[in-house]
C-alpha cells in the first residue's frame, strides 16, 4: 500500500513535534496550517470536514476513538489489508466490528482487550 502525500506530511509533522515543543503547540492548536508550515504544500481535506490531532501522551489517561457505526458495520478490507494485519491482531470470534474497534483504542500501554 503506498503512503500518501497527507500520510508523509503527517509523519513528518510527528516527528517534528516530538523534537520541537513550540511546533508540537502549534500542531495542536491548529494542524493543517502548521503541518503546511512545515511542508511547505497544501495539506488537503474533504470541504466541511475538520482535523483534530489529540495528544495522546499524558499516561494518566486512555484515549478510545468512538467509531461511528457505519465505520464498523460497512467495512471490508481489501486482500491486501487483511494481508497487512494478518498475526497483528487476534479476534476470537472473526469478526471486523471486532477488529474495528480495537483498533480505534489508543491506549498508553494499558490493556483494554485480550
Amino acid at each position: 500500500m503506498e503512503i500518501t502525500k497527507n500520510q508523509q506530511a503527517l509523519q513528518k509533522a510527528v516527528v517534528a513535534a516530538w523534537e520541537n515543543a513550540e511546533f508540537k503547540k502549534q500542531l495542536l492548536a491548529d494542524p493543517v496550517k502548521a503541518i503546511e508550515a512545515l511542508t511547505g504544500e497544501e495539506f488537503e481535506m474533504p470541504a466541511g470536514k475538520e482535523f483534530v490531532i489529540i495528544d495522546s501522551t499524558d499516561d494518566s489517561k486512555i484515549y478510545y476513538h468512538f467509531p461511528t457505526k457505519e465505520s464498523i458495520m460497512e467495512v471490508e478490507l481489501t486482500d491486501e489489508q487483511l494481508e497487512a494485519v494478518a498475526g497483528g491482531v487476534a479476534c476470537s470470534a472473526g469478526d471486523i466490528r471486532t477488529l474495528t474497534i480495537i483498533d480505534s483504542c489508543f491506549c498508553s500501554g494499558d490493556v483494554l482487550y485480550k
